[in-house]
């Protein structure tokens, strides 16, 4: 499970990366993704030192 999670984390962060450098304008969907992506991979992060 937590390798799925990290993945979707990284999907995520290529997505915002690409609308955001792209120019897609698409409102704040876009942030909501990165910051759902970050805390993802802080979560993945914390979990594995532990």
């Amino acid at each position: 499970m937590g390798n799925l999670l990290y993945i979707i984390a990284v999907i995520l962060v290529i997505i915002w990366a690409i609308s955001f450098f792209g120019g897609y304008a698409s409102g704040g969907i876009i942030h909501i993704l990165l910051v759902i992506a970050i805390i993802a991979i802080l979560l993945r992060l914390i979990r594995g030192a532990a």
